[in-house]
């Protein structure tokens, strides 16, 4: 039985809760942006661009891109643990994994970077 969802070391039901969390999250910063865009019809660039540069909307963002990247590892961990297994990949099965693993480190990096990079220098 778990007893300490909050615990620092991995489990699958600190990656459950935080998918769901990060979720939430996502939908949350989605309707905050639709609902702007809604009240704002006739919006024009600059309107946007001061709504996007603006504190708390940058430090959403920021959360919204770091919640975005745990979510698509815990999703791209698990589908590689799922399935590059060596049933389907032979004995090389954890060399596979490991370069699957890598390869969505390397691309959440990326994006997490580019991210930061445009979001704070508006």
């Amino acid at each position: 039985m778990v007893t300490n969802v909050t615990s620092l070391t991995r489990s699958g039901l600190s990656d459950f809760v935080l998918q769901r969390v990060s979720a939430v999250l996502l939908t949350l910063y989605t309707l905050c942006v639709v609902g702007f865009f809604l009240v704002n019809p006739d919006m024009d660039h600059a309107t946007l661009k001061a709504y996007f540069a603006s504190t708390p909307m940058l430090l959403f963002s920021t959360l919204m891109v770091l919640s975005t990247a745990a979510h698509a590892w815990i999703g791209m961990w698990t589908v590689g643990t799922d399935y590059i297994r060596e049933h389907y990949f032979g004995r090389h099965h954890t060399f596979f994994r490991l370069v699957y693993q890598g390869g969505c480190l390397f691309i959440l990096f990326v994006y997490v970077v580019w991210a930061l990079q445009l979001f704070w220098s508006l």
